[in-house]
């Protein structure tokens, strides 16, 4: 992945709070997100979910890359579980104050070659777990079907 090539992603509105997620640029099937009921009709994944499963899918494939870097090579699957409770902030508003991973190696940790030094390291891969944590900056725009930016930088509008 280059540094300067942005990650995109695109959701259309099908129905209600279903949105179909698709990847420009690749093959990768689109995916269905939807929120719980009484919004929602439960059809896909939320972004909270979907948030959870970045967090536990980036984990599992950093510790499998720590693991295979030094030549293990893990028989069975590994196993990620990720588990978050919902709280309301001081404005009331729902939230996901903080993450929980749990990774389960397959067999014993005597199975494994340099288990410490892999434990100490294979969370500084994970991309999306260090952005978490570190916070993400989002830029947000809002435009209508004219183009006019409605909220966000509207440096051009002025000849800038």
């Amino acid at each position: 992945m280059s540094d300067i090539t942005p990650i995109r992603v695109r959701l259309e509105q099908q129905e209600d709070f279903a949105f179909r997620l698709s990847f420009p640029d690749t093959d990768l099937a689109a995916l269905l997100t939807d929120e719980p009921a009484p919004l929602g009709h439960d059809g896909g994944p939320n972004p909270s979910r979907l948030l959870l499963a970045a967090l536990g899918n980036c984990l599992a494939a950093s510790l499998l890359f720590a693991l295979r870097k030094f030549r293990n090579a893990p028989d069975g699957s590994l196993v990620a579980e990720a588990t978050a409770p919902m709280q309301r902030n001081a404005d009331g508003r729902w939230r996901i104050p903080r993450a929980d991973v749990e990774l389960t190696l397959p067999g014993s940790a005597a199975d494994y070659q340099q288990l410490d030094r892999i434990l100490a390291q294979f969370e500084e891969f994970c991309v999306v777990t260090q952005s978490v944590r570190q916070g993400i900056e989002v830029a947000v725009s809002v435009r209508d079907g004219d183009g006019r930016v409605l909220l966000g930088d509207r440096s051009f509008e002025a000849g800038a």
